[in-house]
């Protein structure tokens, strides 16, 4: 990012929410305690609450275990941090900026397209700051996509071609056994894992949408598709051995997406691990889980700018990374996230960019700390605009829901009636 000129006085956040994202995004206070401060945590697991107050020497009176409790009483502080699960989002936010405080909103935003709406005209009545955490934006390759575009240099876009590789393992950890496995819960797929891509396509187009249409389906994690002679359970199943969505092999063998997993004082993750295996939601066989949210879903969508977009999320894939495709008037460009290929028209001229050595890098790419920065750098200078405002979030999240509106109705949506 370009440099900065910060205040000699540090902002002050509340974290509402010990979680992952929390400590991906705090990783910016611990790096720069100049530019940010932790000043209060709020988290109902103790184990979580403890750790951060611990990590950043946080007094018992600026430790809660319930935002009602916090807010009947809140401390001092410019802003709050909300990364609670995101059926936890509409109420803590909507009393923070009655507050007072500057938001900084994990996405999605909130349930439903009216509960986005209703933060969004209570900042703009409170006159309170609400950001919304787009990391897309904030994460090299997607800037130097948006950089090509904004240049001119390929001309207009026609059309683009995107596809959400959400990845088997990912898919089944957190869309089948794990927390976003129902809509009652959280939110339908679309808006928990893509309402990102969608941002980033209204970011590119510089363009709202005029009509869409979706479809898609729970198509395979169904009691009926269970293979014959499986077992509820991976940890006893015949089946595991060879079976592609095997808990025991996820977990145990590979250990991947143990991170979140919350280990008490005086065991270890594995025997955390095992207890998930025979006890827990992510022991559970994919085909007898309680889960409910589509499998795969494609969006078609046509831009006021005449703009078409296909969209597809896709899970029954090993990647999981996103591929796009510009076709513009005097070029194209493609690329899936390790490389980008820049495309002439006129004399077939072809230049390869090299985003190899992001994969796999912390902090999405260091985007999670651009994106604190933005926000700490947005609250200390005020003619300094947030790079995702809750209005622009708002307008990505309604194609969200009016894209499952016509998943479910199976009729092509207007948004501009």
């Amino acid at each position: 990012m370009d440099e900065i000129t910060f205040s000699n006085t540090p902002v002050t956040i509340v974290a509402i929410g010990g979680g992952n994202r929390t400590n991906k995004y705090l990783e910016y206070a611990v790096r720069h305690p100049e530019r940010l401060q932790l000043v209060g945590i709020v988290e109902p697991n103790p184990l979580r609450r403890h750790a951060l107050a611990e990590k950043f020497g946080l007094k018992p009176e600026q430790c809660f275990e319930d935002y009602k409790l916090f807010f009947r009483n809140p401390l001092k502080a410019d802003a709050v941090l909300i990364a609670t699960p995101e059926n936890i989002h509409f109420e803590p936010c909507m009393l923070a900026i009655e507050a007072g405080y500057h938001v900084l909103l994990e996405k999605p935003i909130a349930r439903t397209l009216a509960e986005c709406r209703a933060i969004a005209r209570a900042a703009r009545n409170k006159g309170v700051i609400v950001g919304v955490c787009h990391v897309l934006r904030y994460h090299p390759y997607f800037i130097r996509i948006k950089e090509i575009v904004d240049s001119g240099e390929l001309g207009q876009i026609i059309s683009i071609n995107h596809n959400a590789a959400v990845g088997i393992d990912r898919m089944t950890h957190g869309y089948v056994r794990g927390m976003w496995r129902r809509e009652e819960i959280t939110n339908p797929i679309l808006i928990s894992k893509c309402c990102h891509d969608i941002d980033f396509l209204l970011w590119l187009t510089s363009s709202q949408c005029r009509k869409l249409t979706s479809f898609g389906s729970l198509r395979w994690y169904r009691p009926e598709n269970a293979p014959a002679g499986s077992s509820d359970r991976c940890i006893n199943c015949p089946i595991e051995p060879s079976c592609p969505y095997s808990a025991v092999d996820l977990y145990r063998t590979r250990r991947d997406w143990i991170s979140n997993f919350d280990v008490p004082e005086g065991a270890t993750i594995d025997q955390v691990i095992d207890r998930e295996l025979r006890t827990g939601p992510y022991g559970r066989c994919v085909f007898h889980c309680d889960n409910d949210v589509a499998d795969h879903q494609v969006i078609a969508m046509e831009m006021e700018n005449d703009v078409t977009i296909s969209f597809t999320m896709d899970t029954f894939t090993l990647d999981d990374q996103r591929q796009t495709h510009i076709r513009l008037t005097q070029g194209e460009i493609d690329g899936d996230e390790r490389s980008l290929r820049i495309r002439w028209f006129r004399g077939a001229r072809e230049e390869v960019l090299d985003f190899s050595s992001l994969i796999g890098t912390p902090y999405h790419a260091g985007a999670d700390l651009n994106l604190i920065e933005d926000f700490v750098h947005t609250l200390a200078c005020k003619e300094h605009n947030f790079r995702t405002s809750i209005e622009q979030s708002v307008e990505s999240h309604r194609i969200c829901y009016e894209a499952e509106r016509s998943r479910l109705t199976g009729q092509t949506i207007r948004l501009d009636d």
